[in-house]
């Protein structure tokens, strides 16, 4: 039998502990929501608890579990919390409806989004978030923690935008740790803003205004894409097929990597200048569609 479980968010609207300027006071939301995906008879994934809170409204759709903002945001100082549990032998899809547009608070506090991954063995996830836009003024953080048992393969995307048409943007962490079969397989690490210089100089975003990763998990023998073997940058290849030649030549001025792990993961990274080029540098690794049923 499926549930659905719905609770309303707990938002916190209380005097702060020390008044800020203009004598602001707290203004905050703390909101978690979650997702547990089990494998039921004849291929079909079902979702016991099926659990949301504002902002964080969960839907569920015949292709993925989608997840739609209740509310603005996220605003400086928001705690938001996603958790996602897949059972052995499942399959699951998340998506967010469209893009998060993180907006300074009164305080200047930093927003969080801490996602929590948990996929059993012979399950599988794909989390394929809309980008975060980071506006001026704004400080967000996307802190995202996966644990795959062996035998789990996950497919993960997360694409940041540093400021809307024509803001420089705020500053935006994201943070990144998977752990397979109870190793580490990845822990990654970003931290830019558009008012820092350094951060937008050739060490990091060279000039760039959107970053991404793709992240691919999948044990199988088959499941690792023709590419450059050595974490090479490749060429930009709009349009082009899924596999691609490993003896593409490397173009200096795209700025993009992929790079296998110690492990069954590839990690692909792109920087590009919009939301549409960076989508479509990450992509080429994407799989062929799988089951989604419900």
């Amino acid at each position: 039998m499926m549930m659905d479980r719905c609770i309303h968010a707990g938002v916190h609207n209380g005097p702060s502990s020390s008044a800020g300027v203009g004598g602001l006071g707290r203004n905050r939301i703390s909101a978690a929501a979650e997702i547990v995906a089990v494998a039921g008879g004849n291929g079909v994934t079902r979702l016991p608890v099926l659990s949301s809170q504002v902002p964080l409204v969960l839907r569920r759709t015949p292709d993925a579990v989608y997840v739609v903002g209740g509310a603005a945001g996220p605003i400086g100082g928001d705690q938001l919390g996603l958790r996602i549990s897949v059972g052995a032998g499942a399959f699951l899809r998340v998506r967010t409806a469209a893009a998060s547009i993180a907006l300074p608070g009164p305080e200047g506090l930093e927003s969080a989004l801490r996602v929590t991954i948990d996929v059993a063995a012979g399950a599988r996830l794909e989390y394929l978030p809309e980008p975060v836009v980071v506006s001026a003024g704004a400080r967000h953080a996307t802190i995202i923690r996966a644990t795959l048992a062996e035998g789990a393969a996950l497919l993960l995307r997360d694409e940041l935008l540093l400021g809307r048409h024509g803001e420089a943007g705020g500053a935006a962490r994201s943070v990144l740790h998977v752990t397979y079969a109870g190793r580490p397989l990845l822990r990654q690490s970003l931290v830019v803003s558009g008012a820092d210089s350094a951060g937008l100089g050739p060490a990091v975003l060279a000039g760039h205004r959107a970053a991404g990763t793709l992240l691919r998990v999948d044990p199988t023998p088959d499941a690792r894409p023709a590419g450059p073997a050595d974490g090479i940058a490749i060429n930009d290849l709009a349009g082009a097929a899924p596999e691609i030649s490993a003896d593409a030549p490397p173009d200096p001025d795209v700025a993009m990597a992929v790079m296998p792990l110690a492990g069954p993961g590839i990690l692909v990274t792109a920087l590009a200048n919009d939301a549409v080029t960076l989508r479509r540098r990450l992509s080429w690794t994407r799989p062929r569609t799988s089951r989604y049923q419900f």
